[in-house]
């Protein structure tokens, strides 16, 4: 047995298994992250149907994927039964830099412009509400 999972069984055994099935990241997003807090924002602090609702008539390239990490989110905790999904808030959402692509823009003359495709990562955190 790992280290890993010798510590999520010890978790398990002391009763706070819901403190493992509310964090979920979605990594390698490829929209550049500033576009990406933009969107974030709007929703950080919110009830997640309520959060959903508003993700869903968002017209951002990085809605699309934030709606559906949180429904993914929302389908893991349900799966674990524990918690009331109705109660459920978006407590953190951080957007992190990834690694960039690095391409090359032919110019005039034989030169060479760099092109940095920047991607994100995003780790998110739901919670009951208090």
């Amino acid at each position: 047995m790992s280290r890993r999972q010798k510590r999520r069984k010890e978790l398990l055994s002391e009763g706070r298994e819901q403190n493992l099935h509310k964090t979920i990241k979605l990594r390698h997003l490829r929209i550049a992250p500033r576009k990406v807090r933009a969107v974030a924002d709007t929703v950080r602090g919110l009830e997640v149907d309520k959060a959903l609702a508003i993700l869903d008539f968002t017209f951002r390239s990085a809605a699309t994927p934030l709606a559906k990490l949180l429904r993914a989110a929302v389908a893991n905790i349900q799966a674990a039964g524990k918690v009331d999904v109705d109660t459920l808030i978006v407590k953190e959402i951080q957007i992190d830099q990834g690694p960039s692509w690095k391409r090359f823009m032919p110019r005039a003359m034989g030169r060479a412009t760099p092109i940095k495709k920047r991607t994100c990562h995003v780790v998110c955190q739901l919670a009951e509400k208090a």
